[in-house]
Formats: C-alpha cells, sequence, structure tokens
C-alpha cells in the first residue's frame, strides 16, 4: 500500500540530480564570462602589443617568445619550435585522457602598410596584422588563462595550437601536422576562431559542412614573338593572345561547374612589358583557382591547363602554366557544429548567434579540418558608429576590441561543453 512513495522519491532523486547539474552548468558558465570580463584588458595590451610588432609568415620570432612567455607564466610549458615558430602546450583536466580537444590560432601577419592613426600601429613599415591573427593568439592566450584558471571543473585535456605562417603556401597548419601537433596527446576535435569585420561586435557566426575554398595558384607565361605595333602581321601578338585565354578560361567555370558546387577563377595580375608602339614577345598572368570539392578542384586545373595551351597554340603561341597548390577547401564537420553552436547559444543568447554564407577565401585551418572533426567560427568585430568597418587585407582593418571580452570566454566555454560529449 505504499508502492507509491518509492517512485516519488525515486522522482525527486532524479529532480535533485537534475538540478545540481543543471547549477553546476550555469556556475561554470557564469564562471567563464566573468573570467573573460576580468582579463579582457590583458586581452588588449596583448592585442595591441602583438599589432604594433607583427611578423611575417615564417618570421613569427618574436611572436612564438612572446606567446612562450605568456604561457609560462600561467604554469604551462609550451613545446616550441614546431614548423620553425610554432608552439603547442596542453591544460589537462580531471581525468585527462577521457578526450582532447585542440584550439588553435594564428600568428603571422601581412605585407601591407598600415594606414591607421591609433596609438598601437605598426611599428613595422610594410608589414601589418591586416587578417586579425593578432586578435586571434591574443584571444587564445586568454582562453588558456581562463581554462588553466577552471581545470579541476572539466573533464579531459585541451590541447593549444599557436601556428605560424596561415598567410603562405604551404601553410603553416599543414607543417605543424606533419611534424605531429596533432599527436601525443591526439584531439578528437578542433576549435578555430576568425575575426569577421563584416559581423556587428557581440555577435558570432556558424556554418556546418562545407565553408571555405580551396586556393591554387596560377602563373602562366604566354611567350609569342614580339616586335612594331604598327606590323602586327610580322609579330605573333602575346597580349591579344593572354587576353584569349583570360577570357576563354571563364567558360570553365560558367559551362562545367554545377550550381551546387561554387567556384571562382580570377586574375589579377597581367605584365604585358612593352610600350604603345612595342609588341612584347611575352605575358605573364597570375590568378586564383578557388572551389569546395576536390574532385572538381583537380578536374578544373586539368581543364585550365589544356584551354590556356590550346588557345595559345592555335594562336602560333605557346603557354606554360606553374599551379602552386594551396589549401583544401574548408569543411566544418556538422555534428560538432550543431554542438558548438548549441553551446554559443547558452553563452551568448540565440539573437546573437547567426548562420554564415560559403566564403570564397581560402584558410590553412582546412589542413585540420581534413584529418580530424573540426569547426572553425566567426567573431564579429564590427562597429560602424565607430568607423570601423574595413576588410580584412586592407590597409585600414582594425577591430572594436570590445570582442576580446566576448572570444576568450567563448571559446573556454565551446572546449568545456564539447569535452562532456562522449
Amino acid at each position: 500500500m505504499n508502492s507509491g512513495k518509492p517512485i516519488r522519491f525515486r522522482l525527486k532523486r532524479a529532480d535533485y540530480y537534475q538540478n545540481y547539474f543543471e547549477r553546476a552548468i550555469m556556475s561554470v558558465l557564469e564562471k567563464i564570462q566573468n573570467l573573460s570580463k576580468q582579463y579582457a584588458a590583458d586581452a588588449v595590451q596583448n592585442r595591441r602589443h602583438l599589432h604594433a610588432n607583427p611578423e611575417l609568415s615564417f618570421e613569427e620570432f618574436k611572436t612564438a617568445e612572446f606567446v612562450a612567455r605568456e604561457l609560462r607564466a600561467i604554469g604551462l610549458n609550451p613545446v616550441e619550435g614546431i614548423a620553425g615558430t610554432g608552439l603547442s602546450a596542453v591544460i589537462e583536466g580531471r581525468n585527462p585522457a577521457s578526450k582532447v580537444i585542440g584550439l588553435r590560432a594564428d600568428m603571422d601577419a601581412l605585407p601591407i602598410l598600415e594606414a591607421n592613426d591609433v596609438p598601437y600601429k605598426s611599428t613595422r613599415p610594410g608589414v601589418m596584422h591586416a587578417c586579425g591573427h593578432d586578435v586571434h593568439t591574443s584571444s587564445l592566450l586568454s582562453t588558456a588563462r581562463i581554462l588553466n584558471a577552471i581545470r579541476n571543473e572539466f573533464e579531459g585535456t585541451v590541447k593549444l595550437v599557436f601556428q605560424p605562417a596561415e598567410e603562405k603556401a604551404p601553410g603553416g597548419a599543414s607543417l605543424m601536422i606533419k611534424e605531429g601537433v596533432l599527436q601525443n596527446p591526439a584531439p578528437h576535435s578542433m576549435l578555430g576562431q576568425h575575426v569577421a569585420p563584416n559581423i556587428p561586435v557581440g555577435k558570432i557566426g556558424f556554418r556546418e559542412g562545407m565553408y571555405m575554398a580551396s586556393t591554387d595558384e596560377l602563373f602562366l607565361t604566354v611567350k609569342g614573338k614580339g616586335g612594331h605595333g604598327a606590323m602586327p602581321d610580322q609579330v605573333i601578338d602575346p597580349v591579344l593572345i593572354a587576353s584569349h585565354i583570360i577570357v576563354g578560361l571563364q567558360q570553365i567555370i560558367s559551362r562545367n561547374r554545377k550550381p551546387s558546387n561554387p567556384s571562382v577563377l580570377s586574375f589579377g595580375r597581367f605584365i604585358a612589358d612593352g610600350v604603345t608602339n612595342v609588341i612584347p614577345n611575352e605575358v605573364t598572368i597570375q590568378g586564383t583557382w578557388r572551389c569546395m570539392d576536390e574532385e572538381w578542384r583537380a578536374d578544373g586545373l586539368t581543364r585550365i591547363r589544356k584551354m590556356a595551351e590550346g588557345i595559345a597554340e592555335s594562336m602560333g603561341a605557346t603557354c606554360i602554366l606553374e599551379v602552386v597548390k594551396g589549401y583544401p577547401f574548408l569543411k566544418n564537420e556538422p555534428e560538432l557544429t550543431r554542438r558548438t553552436k548549441s553551446a554559443a547559444v547558452q553563452y551568448m543568447g540565440e539573437e546573437n548567434v547567426i548562420d554564415l554564407d560559403l566564403w570564397m577565401a581560402g584558410e590553412d585551418f582546412a589542413f585540420y579540418s581534413q584529418v580530424v572533426d573540426s569547426c572553425f567560427y566567426r567573431l564579429g568585430t564590427r562597429n560602424e558608429a565607430r568607423g570601423i568597418v574595413s576588410g580584412v587585407h586592407t590597409p585600414t582593418f582594425d577591430i572594436d576590441e570590445s570582442a576580446l571580452t566576448i572570444g576568450p570566454g567563448l571559446m573556454a566555454w565551446l572546449a568545456v561543453q564539447e569535452l562532456k560529449e562522449v
């Protein structure tokens, strides 16, 4: 006759544990948010130091020293010299072998003369952090501080990866992978963050599946026979032939690719070193081939070569094509991305988490995504009211630094949440 009491007791106990775990989760979330705010001033200071002292790809020696010094200051033991200037470090929580997640930041700058008039302006003329890698590095340093402070409150291990040379082929990611950065311990998944000057500060963006394009560099040399511009019948005009090649190659996309497989073929450099009345012997062209599918990537390059050589030959010239293979396309593993996006909603609120469009830019984080489940997301840095609207790779690029109140804590929370997944 007391059969109902044990059931009610079990229900109450289940509710108790459910409420306990929910309170524990909220406690960690609030602690991370508070620590992110607490460390924000240091994150800004580190970002400004890095911004003022940029270094080009594979030359990040002082940057690497700075990162190693900051990691040691919080009690970590970085492994240095990976792929030249790369570093890694681990933060072990409870039961460190249960699961490992990798967090990546890139460190290199671009060969751009900064036009901003700010106190932290680049001190190296012609070198600038115009793609936000100073933000990525300073943000991950603060993420490390947060995770190290709560290491007794999460399961598993966090592997920090500070990577050189995202901006230069073959990409620091590919070299770090070759030198074992994804081993000992091996991450089950990787997260990466990139500034987004098209997204308002305070918002974050995600996309499942294919997100960014593969990138290959094209170098064409069209060789003909130069001569006097007034006597075109006596020359094999490489300027005219090269022009036909550029126009013709666009048909490779318009007549061959499937609508579901976006791709881009663009040419940004055309050098015909003649004068008004002198037709040169050769023309050099440089361009880029980008797509979202490895099979189409290879097929498209074959078609580019065949068409360029064929057009040149049909007009009495020759065309030599050199291809510098770049990064593969970047894919965000769908299930991981859904979980990460859901965790971001918990941290920031649903109204501040948006969906991203395909982006035909390239990113060597793609190398990680080809090896391990990965998610690459965007951190809003735009502030129109303050005139912070310039795109990446421009001399006036800058960020609303309040993003550094958000980015470090968000990445820490995403890592902690993912480490819970079995």
